[in-house]
């Protein structure tokens, strides 16, 4: 993925987001392309962009705070967005990651996609310890300073652990729920590798960034929770077989987090064994 442009004189700050739409009467940074079957959205949308220099309009405008729809990672300007790289919130404070709520056709947010422990109301803002991939903006220096995307975990929990990461070096993550995403209603399990890819790479996660008296209980609440969960039993399987395939295998280097990051991650409402 490569397009850049300058904006704004005086405005030098870098921004990634995942989901957003480039405002029309914005620069054009790269070309139309359909959406990959399967993920649920007709349009066609500018994929294929890194960042966006300068400053940048989040298209919500008059439309409510609605950013759009589909599933592919596309370049949007984030606006406003502050001389050290933060996205600025209206009151006074900086952030790194900005997540957007992710709303069905109908209009409703399923508890899946509400990024804390109580998401009983999808409609409060505030800060968060994690991120949903589909609608997000990230801050280019914080990725600079934490690292790009876990490629090796390819689908599920990428974004905790760029969220760990990233909060294990004191930035913050605002969920905007005024910014809307589209996405059709579906299952995850709809995909082939769902349960064994999220069993997987749960362990990688565990593994990398846990203090290591951690480990063994974050992933014996989420094995107990699992088997409590899991309806059918070739997805069990299949998780099982995942979370074996993480324990022998590694997911990267280790760099557990400080124990001060295990407390604010508990402050802010998921501590990080569930």
């Amino acid at each position: 993925m490569a397009a850049a442009a300058d904006g704004d004189a005086g405005t030098d700050a870098d921004v990634v987001a995942g989901l957003g739409v480039v405002a029309d009467d914005g620069p054009e940074l790269c070309g139309p392309a359909p959406v990959e079957a399967g993920h649920g959205a007709d349009d066609h949308f500018p994929i294929g962009c890194a960042h966006v220099r300068g400053h940048v309009d989040r298209g919500h405008g008059d439309a409510g705070g609605e950013v759009g729809s589909g599933s592919e990672d596309r370049a949007v300007d984030a606006d406003p967005v502050s001389e050290d790289g933060f996205f600025a919130d209206e009151r006074g404070g900086d952030f790194a990651v900005e997540a957007d709520r992710i709303a069905d056709e109908t209009g409703e947010t399923q508890r899946r996609h509400v990024p804390r422990l109580r998401a009983g109301d999808p409609m409060r803002r505030g800060l968060v310890t994690t991120f949903l991939g589909g609608g997000h903006a990230l801050s280019m220096p914080m990725l600079e300073e934490t690292g790009p995307w876990p490629d090796a975990f390819f689908f599920t929990h990428e974004e905790t652990d760029l969220a760990w990461r990233a909060v294990d070096r004191g930035w913050d993550i605002l969920y905007e729920p005024q910014l809307v995403l589209q996405h059709p209603r579906t299952s995850p399990a709809r995909h082939a590798v769902y349960y064994r890819m999220t069993a997987r790479n749960r362990v990688w996660l565990a593994k990398r960034h846990l203090p290591a008296p951690l480990v063994p209980v974050y992933l014996g609440v989420w094995v107990a929770l699992t088997v409590a969960r899991t309806r059918s039993v070739a997805g069990l399987r299949a998780w099982l077989g995942g979370f074996a395939e993480g324990v022998r295998t590694s997911g990267g280097a280790r760099r557990p987090m400080r124990w001060r990051t295990v407390w604010r991650l508990a402050r802010l409402g998921r501590p990080p064994v569930i």
